[in-house]
């Protein structure tokens, strides 16, 4: 099946299931707007996040790259009452998007958005006493996602629920002559995820409005 196939089935799916939202689609505007790429995740990809937070009954989420807040304001709605969400972006710029999107979707005041970079700014927070994280959310730079995911099981408690976006990578993550630092990256992951006895994961392949990618899950269970 064609691109345009997976995206008229996104757009069915947004239409049918997840509902139009006008807060998230001017989210998506001003983030275009601005000029950032068109990376967000696409809405049934918005709302599964949603889903699994109020899954965890979550009132502490970690996001790890937060650009124009898209992701943010599908977390923070899975919130549980008296909930917040940390968010870490790289990008001062993309920041400002993300708060004024925030404050838009009034969710402004339970969300912290953490400018720096995510491998300097993980350990300020297990020193400030942050978490133990119900749900970690990993969509940002994929060379360091084995960092990353070794920080969300520090920041993590039994039960945590870790999420990392972009994982398939049109495919080419089974490459494993590629020098692409994007795949590298993902198939370092896959290997911490494979030799850590501390959860149970999986991977699950998506096709739809941003294309041949994936999901991976893994449940912290000790």
């Amino acid at each position: 099946m064609s691109q345009e196939t997976w995206a008229s089935v996104d757009r069915y799916l947004t239409e049918k299931i997840v509902k139009p939202d006008a807060v998230l689609d001017a989210a998506l505007r001003e983030s275009a707007k601005a000029g950032l790429p068109p990376i967000s995740v696409s809405p049934p990809q918005g709302k599964l996040l949603q889903v699994l937070a109020m899954m965890q009954g979550s009132k502490r989420i970690l996001e790890i790259g937060t650009l124009g807040g898209y992701s943010t304001i599908w977390l923070a709605r899975g919130l549980s009452r008296g909930g917040r969400v940390i968010t870490l972006e790289l990008e001062r710029s993309h920041a400002e998007i993300a708060r004024k999107n925030l404050a838009r979707a009034k969710l402004d005041k339970l969300v912290d958005i953490r400018v720096g970079m995510a491998i300097e700014t993980l350990p300020k927070l297990l020193a400030e006493g942050e978490g133990p994280f119900d749900l970690v959310f990993l969509d940002a730079d994929k060379p360091s996602n084995a960092d990353y995911f070794a920080w969300a099981l520090k920041l993590s408690r039994k039960g945590t629920l870790i999420v990392v976006d972009n994982v398939i990578r049109d495919g080419m993550v089974v490459d494993a002559r590629s020098k692409d630092p994007n795949i590298t990256g993902v198939r370092k992951l896959n290997e911490a995820i494979a030799r850590e006895k501390r959860v149970v994961a999986t991977t699950i392949q998506t096709v739809g409005g941003k294309g041949y990618d994936g999901f991976t899950v893994a449940l912290v269970v000790d």
